[in-house]
């Protein structure tokens, strides 16, 4: 009875540890095998609606074993010269007029558009007239201070018949190319995060659309004059030179390029950001 009484101590004794092994291995294993195949993917942004186009995604590419990450800018240097230094791995707020400005601007920059996402019409705005004829002559006018945006601003001010620029100009064009100033507008440079700050001070102020709706103006109610959706200025998704072929990066425009974001943009935006996919 002794002898049986032992062996069956020791045989339950070997089943307890034998299941408590069998449990930590496999779990430990799952664990160190999902580690191993999740990647994170740090995107530089600026809130809307970037960020928020990412964040509609991010369940998506979390199965496909990628981590996203969004960091959050506010102005349109910051986010190259970052990813630029492999502080992140793209960004995505700026269309490819400006990448190029940029790069040309800073020399050591190696950066790339890996693919287009959408466009925001710029648009005119104030808080002081409803109507652009009811601007008066040497009105105050707020544009974007970077080369690209400040000539884009200069064309939708053409556009709106408000003044004319020297033929043949494009985005570059700058304010010493203004050949016509019917009503003497005054044009006042100002950063672009910056503008809708500026409408208390200015009579209009041309803007873009991320920075409209950050402000809680909507570009298809309150902008007074807007491009149309033949604007050149898609946003783009931007990587390192070479990073475009990175299999994250593709996962990462697949997964924008679906018609489940095309959805998300048309409904939440109503028309004030355009697909381009």
């Amino acid at each position: 009875m002794r002898g049986k009484f032992f062996a069956a101590l020791t045989l339950a004794a070997t089943l307890l540890l034998t299941g408590c092994g069998g449990g930590d291995t496999p779990a430990k294993t799952d664990g160190g095998d999902k580690s191993a195949k999740e990647v994170t993917l740090k995107i530089g942004a600026t809130p809307v609606p970037h960020s928020e186009i990412l964040e509609e995604i991010r369940p998506d590419l979390k199965e496909k074993g990628i981590n996203l990450e969004i960091i959050e800018f506010n102005d349109y240097v910051q986010p190259n010269i970052a990813l630029n230094d492999k502080e992140l791995d793209a960004n995505f707020f700026q269309h490819e007029p400006y990448l190029n400005d940029f790069i040309k601007e800073h020399k050591d920059v190696k950066l790339k558009n890996a693919g287009g996402v959408h466009i925001e019409p710029m648009g005119i705005y104030s808080k002081k007239i409803k109507d652009l004829k009811e601007l008066v002559p040497g009105a105050a006018v707020s544009i974007p201070n970077d080369p690209t945006n400040g000539g884009r601003a200069l064309l939708l001010l053409q556009k709106a018949e408000l003044l004319k620029l020297k033929d043949g100009v494009n985005e570059m064009a700058t304010v010493q190319d203004i050949t016509e100033n019917p009503k003497n507008l005054v044009i006042q440079e100002v950063e672009a995060a910056q503008l809708p700050r500026t409408l208390e001070d200015v009579d209009i102020s041309i803007i873009n659309t991320n920075f409209a709706m950050n402000a809680d103006l909507n570009p298809m109610k309150d902008a007074l004059f807007i491009e149309d959706k033949t604007s050149p200025y898609v946003n783009i998704i931007a990587v390192r030179d070479g990073d475009e072929n990175r299999e994250e990066i593709k996962t990462l425009l697949a997964t924008i390029k679906t018609d489940k974001v095309k959805k998300f943009i048309e409904e939440k935006y109503k028309g004030a950001i355009v697909p381009a996919f």
